[in-house]
């Protein structure tokens, strides 16, 4: 997003954090009702296109938003969605993209409320590593004459009792909404997003064989103060990555082995 829709949409995440830091608000419960809002703006074009037209008062926007969904979602989701049709967005689409973007925060604050981001980072990373791995799955997961319920019970055999709910509840979403997305960028965004909630990079460690505890924490502890932010290790073992390993952040790869990248690290932060 770019301009104004970056803006609209900080303000309304920073609206979210303070809807679900209240213990009245159920982040679980919020979540379904803006990704119900997502689909159905997803889906009617030129109601879309009312709610962000700026040639239209910002309150009357409000207002249309508050009579179409008054009755379909609790306040705390139509006070929400009123605030972002309130401001400026580039695009249209931009809206869509905001309102799934915080049903997705809504799901990861659940699980930061209930101590389980963490389990829903890694499940995350490990389903995509799985879906990559497997060429009929994937194709299975994608297939698009395939129905939604039909890939919600694919996915509820293979995640259902075995990965968190909120980790089942985004993937499943994904899965069946990819609104034009892979499945391989829609979990990378999600990965992106949880390590986000918890103010951390991540950063994909792909070794030759298992790094030991010391060494993890050795190198998370490098890395974090090379960046200036906690990271979050998804770690792949490659047997290919003969002698060190390969760390990638964001567009950045790091290659070299373990004690060569962790001594010029210290180098770095001596100096």
């Amino acid at each position: 997003m770019n301009g104004a829709s970056r803006e609209a949409l900080a303000a309304a995440r920073e609206r979210l954090d303070a809807l679900t830091d209240s213990t009245s608000v159920d982040a679980a419960s919020l979540a379904d009702e803006l990704a119900a809002v997502t689909a159905l703006l997803d889906r009617e074009v030129s109601l879309r296109r009312v709610l962000t037209d700026p040639a239209q008062a910002g309150e009357a926007k409000a207002e249309l938003a508050q009579r179409l969904l008054g009755s379909q979602v609790s306040g705390s989701a139509v006070d929400l969605v009123a605030g972002m049709v309130r401001s400026r967005w580039s695009q249209s689409r931009d809206l869509v993209d905001a309102l799934e973007e915080l049903a997705n925060l809504a799901d990861l604050t659940a699980a930061q409320q209930a101590s389980t981001l963490d389990n829903v980072e890694d499940e995350l990373f490990r389903f995509g590593r799985i879906v990559s791995g497997s060429t009929e799955l994937r194709s299975a997961l994608t297939d698009r004459k395939a129905t939604a319920s039909a890939k919600s019970e694919l996915l509820r055999s293979l995640l259902g009792g075995r990965a968190n709910v909120v980790t089942e509840r985004l993937v499943t979403r994904l899965v069946t909404a990819p609104r034009g997305r892979s499945l391989e960028s829609g979990l990378e965004s999600l990965s992106k997003l949880a390590a986000d909630r918890r103010n951390r990079m991540v950063a994909v460690v792909t070794s030759a064989v298992p790094l030991s505890d010391t060494q993890k924490q050795r190198l998370g502890a490098a890395l974090a103060k090379l960046y200036g932010r906690q990271m979050h290790l998804n770690l792949d073992v490659d047997p290919s990555v003969v002698g060190g390993i390969r760390v990638q952040i964001g567009d950045e790869v790091i290659n070299g082995s373990l004690a060569d990248r962790l001594e010029d690290a210290s180098r770095r932060l001596a100096s």
